[in-house]
């Protein structure tokens, strides 16, 4: 059962138009979510969280992060990761990990795809890359520097490319 504030979560198919779907899967660090909240609202993406989270999304934190615009966010709450692959089941996909073959910029995103991010220390389970092998990317980076980069910046890097590709929708 889910500790989070109902008032702020919405139904998953409440977001079916949304350009894109950010999927946060156990983020651990409220600031990094509620940047990406941030972004959501602006670009009018959906924001799904995977439980279990670092934190409550009224936390203090997150708020001050995401500011005044969580009025403005579709936020989708799923129980597990396996519960948002059965939700999401059908629909297209993309993994963002270190260990990614191709680079984003590779991608030939479209409308409604959900870009899947890992929690910040330890990405996305080994497991779930392997099984979805063909859609698991990249961000570039120079070689033996850092083990990746935050969170919300890797979210805002891909997010950004791929709306560019989608012509903005609703942006002006």
């Amino acid at each position: 059962m889910s500790t989070q504030p109902a008032e702020r979560i919405v139904a998953a198919d409440s977001v079916d138009t949304a350009p894109l779907h950010i999927v946060l899967v156990e983020p651990q660090i409220p600031p990094n979510t509620g940047n990406v909240a941030r972004l959501c609202a602006a670009t009018g993406c959906a924001l799904h969280l995977v439980e279990p989270l670092g934190f409550s999304i009224d936390d203090r934190r997150l708020k001050r992060a995401g500011l005044d615009y969580w009025a403005s966010i579709d936020l989708v709450l799923h129980r597990s990761l396996g519960a948002f692959f059965s939700s999401w089941e059908g629909r297209r996909l993309w993994l963002f990990s270190t260990h990614g073959e191709r680079r984003y910029s590779e991608a030939s995103f479209a409308p409604g795809d959900a870009l899947v991010f890992g929690k910040e220390t330890a990405g996305l389970p080994h497991e779930v890359l392997a099984r979805h092998r063909s859609q698991v990317l990249r961000i570039p980076m120079r070689a033996e520097t850092v083990r990746s980069l935050n969170l919300s910046t890797s979210v805002g890097i891909v997010a950004y490319a791929a709306l560019e590709r989608l012509g903005f929708p609703g942006l002006r």
